[in-house]
């Protein structure tokens, strides 16, 4: 028996390194006080697994037969939250070093034992207790822990505030758990919170509903316990064994939508690194799809511990992808908020993205209706990789899905049009803007039209972008309908096209050079259009640097301070050009020059330049019209 004598508190001073980490803990190390619940969990599900290792050994220590659990208790008058497991729990001796010292932590010194015994069975641990229990801290102005080392009669409690000292006492096992320890948080004034059940019980799914002990939750002193995990990792047991049910009920419960989802990507790698995935693609958009940040919201877990879901364990274009990865090759310490800084997280993330984009491809070959819902979501998200990504950019080019002026209503690959590429073609041409309605209007696409030859459109802001880091498909360039020569002589067509576009009467010539010298200001050049069938002008870009989409995004966004010349391409078949070029009033000439320069403006989505200016010459142009009437 523990007699009151014995029961007298022994006062002791936390090691140096001790009262640091408390200072650090409250005030640095943790940017959501939430992870307390996460690391006393985390200890629990450790003693559980400790006593298991150990009972191969010494069967009696768990003689009683009761199955590990972890009891999370709520009271919320007191106000306090207590965590409790049925573990292997700590002598007096080792409440000491496991609470008062880190260098000699609970779970380091289990560690050392385990390899000193070069036993090839491995105990699943979890934790690191002596660093994360402190962040109670965080939320209590008082801790206590009640401990029964498995085995033993004696029952002993540690007591501190985290200022500096701490208190240890024998007291009576009446009190205490059969075996095992309780840790009582008492909270707080800011911290009542964590007494609501809903709270912690969104919490514990959070962040430990994987963790390899059952968790039960106890919202009031004389309630029952009510199960909230069971001890099981979905993402452990074998494909064949879970039900599409309990995958979409999983997804669901990670990504925090009511979707359900397109596909799932379910796999165990092993070799140098080890680790479990789960990912799903979604059904529907996350809300934060086009968060400015683009971070990836996949959940890291460390022997089924949650860490953080900021790991980047994706590129950021396939940062709608939802699930976890659990592996046992990342260490759980301190430093796990910069754990993606580790080479393993490397070989993680390019095992997992390329796992992710194989799934995808089987999905576009096998099911091409679920890819199209698919690419209609997310497809301008995994264009960004065709930018950002050059490793995997020829994979990323057979995946995407274009409208086109061969198919407006369904989407083709780069293959199918590579399959459709007229004789002389050696390009795959493309034209971008806001709206699919503005470029299936654009004059650009005229002489494309009738030779019959497919060009891409492109309506997502990304378009503008990837096509000049991409540089070609297969051997076959990109380029911009709005960009250079049109070199479309070369190419054949299905059939008449009109003839020679590019032949010209020596008026047109004539108006196209006094044009050249009128506008000289404004353009780089004016220039006969091989492109142009029915529209009678056209503004392009030079050959080299971007096109006419790009740079208007680039001069919106402040990063083109000064935007090139661009080139007026002029239609010499037009009856309106000829009719122009046949007048030779020299006052007519130049408004005539201006008001077709307003008129490739206006075609390309953009305002004269000089509103009024042009009002005044089309005045001027119709008052001369009604004379002729």
């Amino acid at each position: 028996m523990t007699t009151n004598e014995d029961r007298q508190p022994e006062h002791h001073a936390f090691e140096a390194d001790v009262s640091r980490l408390l200072q650090m803990m409250v005030h640095s190390v943790y940017s959501d006080k939430d992870v307390f619940l996460r690391e006393l969990i985390s200890n629990a599900a450790d003693a559980c697994e400790k006593l298991r290792f150990e009972a191969i050994s010494k069967p009696h220590l768990s003689a009683d037969g009761s199955e590990p659990q972890i009891l999370v208790k709520l009271d919320e008058q007191a106000p306090s939250l207590i965590v409790e497991d049925n573990g292997i729990g700590m002598s007096r001796d080792e409440m000491i070093d496991a609470l008062g010292t880190i260098a000699r932590s609970g779970t380091r010194a289990f560690m050392e034992r385990l390899e000193a015994a070069k036993s090839g069975d491995k105990a699943e641990l979890i934790g690191q207790f002596g660093v994360g229990f402190y962040s109670s801290f965080m939320v209590a102005d008082k801790v206590d822990v009640i401990s029964r080392r498995a085995g033993h009669d004696s029952v002993w409690m540690w007591s501190s505030d985290g200022k500096g000292s701490y208190e240890v006492v024998a007291v009576d096992p009446a009190d205490a758990p059969a075996r095992g320890t309780r840790v009582v948080l008492h909270l707080m004034g800011d911290a009542q919170k964590y007494t609501g059940k809903w709270t912690i019980e969104k919490i514990i799914r959070d962040q430990s509903g994987h963790v390899p002990v059952p968790i039960k939750l106890i919202e009031k002193p004389g309630a029952d316990a009510v199960q909230v995990t069971d001890g099981a990792a979905l993402w452990t047991k074998p494909k064949g064994e879970i039900s599409k049910q309990e995958y979409d009920d999983f997804y669901r419960s990670v990504s925090g939508q009511y979707d359900e989802p397109l596909a799932n990507v379910h796999f165990r790698a092993e070799g140098r690194h080890e680790y479990t995935a789960l990912a799903f693609v979604p059904g529907s958009q996350p809300f934060d799809l086009f968060d400015v940040e683009r971070h990836g919201r996949m959940k890291l877990y460390v022997k089924r511990v949650f860490i953080t879901d900021e790991a980047e364990l994706l590129p950021r274009y396939l940062r709608f992808i939802r699930g976890v990865v659990d592996t046992s090759d990342l260490p759980l310490n301190i430093s796990r908020e910069m754990i993606q800084e580790s080479p393993v997280l490397v070989a993680i993330r390019k095992g997992l993205t390329s796992r992710i984009l194989t799934s995808l491809e089987k999905m576009a070959e096998g099911e091409p209706e679920t890819f199209g819902k698919f690419w209609e979501l997310f497809g301008a998200i995994v264009k960004e990789g065709i930018y950002e990504d050059y490793e995997r950019r020829g994979q990323l080019l057979k995946l995407a899905r274009f409208r086109t002026t061969a198919s407006e209503d369904a989407t083709r690959s780069l293959s199918d049009y590579l399959g459709a590429m007229k004789e002389g073609q050696s390009s795959i041409y493309y034209i971008s803007g806001s709206s699919l309605a503005q470029l299936k209007a654009s004059p650009h696409l005229e002489g494309f039209r009738a030779k019959g030859i497919e060009v891409l459109l492109l309506t997502d802001q990304v378009d503008s972008f990837w096509p000049t880091n991409a540089g070609e498909f297969e051997g076959k360039t990109l380029k911009s309908v709005t960009q250079g020569q049109a070199d479309l002589d070369d190419i054949s067509s299905n059939g008449s096209d009109g003839g020679d576009k590019s032949e010209a009467s020596q008026s047109v010539l004539d108006f196209i050079e006094v044009s050249r010298r009128i506008l000289k200001d404004e353009v780089a050049d004016v220039r006969v259009s091989t492109r142009l069938t029915e529209s009678s002008v056209c503004l392009v870009a030079s050959e080299h640097g971007p096109d006419r989409q790009l740079e208007k995004i680039l001069q919106g966004a402040g990063r083109l301070q000064t935007a090139s010349k661009p080139i007026l391409e002029i239609n010499a078949q037009s009856p309106v050009i000829q009719s122009l070029a046949a007048v030779t009033n020299d006052e007519f000439r130049e408004d005539a020059a201006w008001l077709l320069l307003d008129e490739a403006l206006i075609l390309d989505g953009d305002r004269p330049k000089d509103p009024r200016a042009f009002a005044s010459r089309q005045a001027r142009l119709f008052a001369l019209a009604l004379k002729q009437i």
